[in-house]
Formats: structure tokens, sequence, C-alpha cells
């Protein structure tokens, strides 16, 4: 787990902080805690948080399968779930269209399920998540596992597993771009534009 120095991107700049290598390593490093912290495979469930989380969870889910050598499916590990009906800004944008959720075979129920995330921000998506857990089943432990954690929650809320810690001003941005989603691999922090809307109000479910 790394983590930068405190600072503020300059307006309308961009700051690449982390490399498709860099996401690589912090994936693997990620599925190798939780494989450590949960006792082997056998009872784990990823489920990714859409957009970005859902790819994350496939790609630490094959990490997993490959590092356990057991032959399982990675697609048995991995699944995704739809939060759109839990967040708490909903009645403000009541035109948001669901995500599919997906439970792998045999469901969550007395399972360790790991929640994945690309930005761990306010903690309100994380927190619509274990609401939608809530209605589907009863796993024996919720973990959550996220690539960037930006600080500035404002729900008790803590990452289990991080790639990486990236302090930032309410002001910035930070971008995930993913190969399956955005055809590469970055993590890229920016600064507000001059005489633009705040950025927080583009991430205020995070």
């Amino acid at each position: 787990m790394t983590a930068d120095r405190p600072g503020t991107t300059a307006p309308g700049s961009e700051k690449t902080v982390l490399s498709g290598d860099d996401i690589s390593r912090s994936l693997v490093r990620i599925a190798h805690e939780i494989i450590e912290t949960g006792h082997g495979a056998d009872d784990l469930v990823l489920l990714g948080i859409p957009h970005r989380g859902v790819p994350l969870a496939s790609r630490i889910a094959r990490t997993i399968a490959e590092s356990e050598g057991t032959g399982r499916d990675p697609e048995s590990l991995a699944g995704s779930l739809d939060i759109t009906l839990y967040r708490d800004d909903l009645r403000r944008s009541p035109a948001r269209l669901p995500h599919p959720t997906h439970i792998p075979a045999g469901g969550i129920d007395g399972k360790i399920v790991v929640l994945v995330d690309d930005v761990l921000y306010s903690g309100r998506t994380v927190r619509a998540a274990l609401d939608a857990l809530s209605a589907i089943g009863r796993p024996a432990v919720v973990r959550l596992a996220v690539l960037v954690d930006r600080g500035h929650r404002e729900l008790p809320i803590r990452a289990d597993h991080v790639g990486k810690n990236l302090p930032t001003s309410r002001s910035e941005r930070v971008g995930v771009q993913l190969a399956e989603t955005d055809g590469l691999d970055a993590v890229v922090i920016s600064g507000a534009a001059a005489g633009g809307a705040d950025a927080e109000a583009t991430e205020v479910q995070r």
C-alpha cells in the first residue's frame, strides 16, 4: 500500500499517478491479500460495483484462481452488484439506469464477499452496496477492496485492501481508466477547470 504526499493539482492540469504496470501490480497484491485474509478461495465471492469495479473484480478473480492452482473457473468467483436503487442521490438523478447484478452460482449466504470498486471517496457508494447486498443474502463476512482511496470520507467506512492511498483535495478529480472500459489502464488526477463546476459534484456518490 503506497501513499502520495497531499497536494493540489493546478486547474486544468492532469497527472498520471498509476500506470498500467502499477495497476497490475496493485491488483496482484490485493489478490494475494484477499487469499491470505480469507484462507483460500473456497468460500470467496468477489462482487464488482459498476462500472469499473466489475472488470477489477474479474482481474482479481483471475489472479486468485491462478495462484490457488485449483483449476477453479474465475467466473465462479466474480460477479457484479448493482446499487442504483440504493443510492442516496437517486432523487436528484431519477433517470439513472440500473446495471445488471450477477451473483456467481452458490450465492452469497455464508460466503466471504469482497466488494470491489475503483475509487473510495465519501463512502456513500459502499453504503449503497451494503444495502444492496443485504437485500440478496447474508454473507459470513463482507470486505472492501479498492484500487484508489482518495480520502474525504463522509461515512465511517474503510477499505480492507487498497491499491494506492492517494491524498487529494476536494477540487481534484481522480479518473480510473481500464482497458475493458476505456482502452487503456491508468489512474489520472486532474485539477478542476477554472470557473467550472466543483469536481465533488461528479463524485458525490463515491
